[in-house]
């Protein structure tokens, strides 16, 4: 047993005294004392007796607060003195939390509440019992303040009164399993806040010289960043330069509701909080207004220091209590990365790793991550164990929304006229080099605008454009994401865009590719206003625009008919490639990629031939090999030209066609 339980147990031992009082006070008052159901009803003589005498308490007891002084002196440093002076608790309030706690630490102490509060289904102690215990009159405004909203116990969260439709007085008094655990000596989190809030195990690292005068500070700052999730690590690095543990939340999973459990929870550990991204004012205000004393300038054992971080401006109407606002703007990614991996890697670090937008924890680790995955081959750290350690890092929140694609292909997959091929190198130069060209040299637009890269593939269904988005995030070393627009687009009004900012808010959280697959379904133009709901429906598009714009990641529209989309979306696109169907020497081409080895192919094709006579889009061509291997493998034998014919067959019954040509 640690010294903080064996205090604690010497407490309720001493309330167990006082408890034996009251009880003996209760029972010789009391003419029914001994009928057996008693708690159960209330006899016409008892209801007299309380209206004519009523209940004894106990006063002050002296040689009880002598008993406490004499356990006290000889505690030293407990949690329960120390929670004590972090929540601001006076002798008062913490005879109250022990009250409120002994039942949980002691199952003998629920039948004599029971007894007490004349109610055997009544085994916490109430309001009143509290008091009576405590020697204070019920009708005292000050000791009734003291379990009041604004009170230490309540706002600190450390007692939750129950039963709210009863009278004050019989309101019953519960103290969390989490302040239980603490105050017997665990240190778990508490689990409400499991996935959401994680204890950052280094939070030492380099503070930036324009953080570096918060470290005294104990108050709620908001670093708005250039780059989200940049001001996370410097804001741990803060917090735990000052020497203390630091918890970092993610606003993003965490229930605003929970953000006073969050503040009890550093208030147990003597912590600091980092919770970002910031994207509503409730949040910020559920920070400032969680507690009076949580949160202050005074360098006290109670007070909490959080650094919240967003890239949405600040707005005063946030919060009654503003916080400490300052501007951040986020380092060269480039130099992070840097710090993190040895001195002698033979790529270029800044190129490998310009798509992603970590912050140093997730840096941090991806680099771990590549270290390992080298010495797993025993060679030299290269870029693409990096790709594969920054792919961990991806959250999944977003598979809740779309679907998550390793990329398995490359440029040799990819059969396009130079042109096109060229426009999707553009592409890839966009996504690398964009912090360069919008950040150091200055070519960022104003209004808002985002450090993301909107690309628009149009061409007939089957040309590539699908392929195609793979082999770009293959090439950035992302994983690409392909939404499922039939789990977004809803038939009630404003569900749509709640989805849809589902998905940005979880895109801007990892690096990935982002694929809007058939786009016209969101992404259409916009049309005259005949009812209410094509007004609805411009409003979406006109929500579509907005978060296009302010989006910082990678983000793919495809289309069958590039003029079904809206002319306010094409202009905001970065990049548009049109995929022509294939002519006679591209599916060519199409077909001895298909048929290639390792599959076994027969001295009788004639792809020629079939390029010349099946005009078939790439993504039918592929239908077809695969249509052929099958036949092959289930006769035991390579592929021949009659499976090939077979395969080609197949595709023009789904258009309706017939085979054309004389086979």
């Amino acid at each position: 047993m640690t010294d903080s339980a064996g205090h604690l147990l010497a407490r309720i031992e001493l309330l167990r005294r006082r408890v034996r009082v009251l009880v003996e006070d209760r029972a010789a008052a009391d003419p029914t004392a001994q009928d057996p159901f008693r708690g159960l009803y209330v006899s016409p003589e008892g209801a007299a007796r309380l209206a004519e005498l009523g209940v004894p308490r106990p006063g002050r007891d002296a040689a009880h607060d002598r008993a406490v002084g004499e356990v006290e002196d000889g505690a030293g440093d407990t949690r329960l003195a120390r929670l004590a002076a972090g929540f601001g608790l006076d002798a008062f309030d913490a005879e109250l939390l022990l009250i409120a706690l002994a039942p949980d630490v002691d199952r003998s102490f629920e039948p004599l509440y029971g007894y007490l509060n004349d109610d055997v289904s009544r085994r916490r102690a109430t309001v009143g019992l509290a008091l009576d215990l405590c020697g204070s009159p019920a009708a005292s405004a000050a000791a009734r303040a003291r379990l009041g909203p604004s009170g230490p116990l309540l706002a600190g969260g450390l007692v939750v009164l129950e039963d709210e439709d009863r009278p004050f007085l019989g309101r019953a008094l519960r103290v969390p399993d989490r302040v239980t655990d603490h105050l017997l000596g665990g240190d778990h989190l508490d689990p409400a806040l499991s996935g959401a809030v994680t204890e950052v195990e280094d939070a030492c690292g380099p503070v930036p010289p324009e953080l570096r005068a918060l470290a005294p500070v104990r108050r709620v700052v908001y670093l708005r960043e250039t780059r989200q999730g940049s001001g996370m690590a410097p804001g741990a690095a803060v917090l735990g330069g000052a020497g203390r543990p630091v918890l970092r939340a993610d606003l993003s999973r965490l229930d605003e509701a929970l953000i006073p459990t969050l503040i009890r929870e550093a208030r147990l550990r003597s912590a600091g909080i980092v919770a970002g991204p910031v994207t509503t004012g409730t949040q910020v205000r559920a920070f400032t207004d969680a507690s009076t004393d949580a949160f202050t300038d005074d360098a006290g054992a109670g007070a909490v220091a959080a650094v919240l971080t967003g890239v949405v401006p600040y707005d005063p109407a946030w919060s009654r209590r503003q916080p400490l606002v300052l501007e951040f703007a986020a380092p060269p990614e480039a130099d992070a990365w840097a710090a993190e991996l040895p001195p002698d890697v033979a790529f270029d670090v800044a190129a490998a790793t310009a798509p992603y937008r970590f912050d140093r924890g997730q840096i941090r680790r991806a680099v771990r991550a590549a270290l390992d995955y080298a010495a797993l081959e025993g060679v030299p750290p290269e870029a693409r164990h990096l790709h594969r350690g920054a792919r961990l890092q991806n959250a999944v929140g977003l598979q809740r929304h779309a679907r998550r694609v390793s990329p398995a292909v490359g440029w040799d997959d990819l059969v396009l006229p130079p042109e096109e091929a060229g426009r999707l190198g553009e592409l890839v130069a966009r996504a690398r080099h964009r912090h360069r060209v919008l950040g150091d040299w200055g070519l960022r637009t104003g209004g808002g605008r985002g450090r993301g890269v909107v690309a628009l593939f149009a061409g007939e269904s089957g040309t590539g454009k699908t392929l195609a988005a793979e082999v770009v995030a293959g090439e950035l070393g992302l994983d690409l994401y392909v939404v499922d627009l039939s789990a977004v687009v809803d038939k009630y009004v404003g569900e749509t865009e709640k989805n849809l900012e589902r998905i940005f808010t979880e895109a801007d959280r990892l690096d990935a590719v982002l694929l809007f697959d058939e786009a016209d379904a969101v992404f259409g133009k916009r049309s005259e206003v005949k009812d209410a709901r094509d007004r609805y429906a411009n409003l979406e598009s006109a929500f579509l625009l907005q978060r296009l714009e302010s989006f910082d990641g990678i983000a793919i529209l495809t289309t069958n008919l590039r003029a079904n989309i809206d002319d306010a979306f094409t202009r905001r696109l970065d990049v548009i490639v049109d995929f022509p169907f294939p002519d006679a020497a591209q599916r060519r081409a199409l077909w001895a990629h298909c048929l290639a080895p390792p599959l076994p192919c027969g001295d009788d094709l004639d792809l020629a031939r079939c390029a010349r006579e099946f005009e078939l889009a790439g993504g039918a061509i592929r239908s077809a090999a695969t249509t052929a291997a099958y036949l092959a493998a289930a006769a035991g034998r390579p592929v021949s030209m009659a499976d090939v014919l077979t395969g080609a067959e197949r595709e023009y019954l789904k258009m309706g066609r017939l085979l054309p040509g004389t086979w």
